[in-house]
């Protein structure tokens, strides 16, 4: 995903404010979630802008759940 050099941003998913760590020294959190090829695809397609790492989340989670896949825990059905 792509995000402007401003790292203050809003989730296109959510509408919540997050700090996007893609230009960041240090490798961005969401770099380390598990998305599937398809996901990230879907999400470029869906989304103008970086996710959330809260949404991310969830959807990695859900992305995993679907194909019987260990993933992470969202705490949502």
């Amino acid at each position: 995903m792509t995000t402007p050099t401003n790292a203050a941003a809003t989730c296109p998913r959510c509408g919540g404010g997050f700090h996007c760590g893609a230009h960041d020294a240090a490798p961005c959190a969401c770099a380390g979630l598990p998305l599937s090829d398809a996901l990230r695809a879907e999400l470029r397609t869906r989304y103008a802008g970086c996710l959330c790492l809260a949404c991310l989340t969830e959807l990695a989670g859900a992305d995993a759940h679907e194909k019987g896949r260990p993933g992470l825990a969202t705490g949502r059905p």
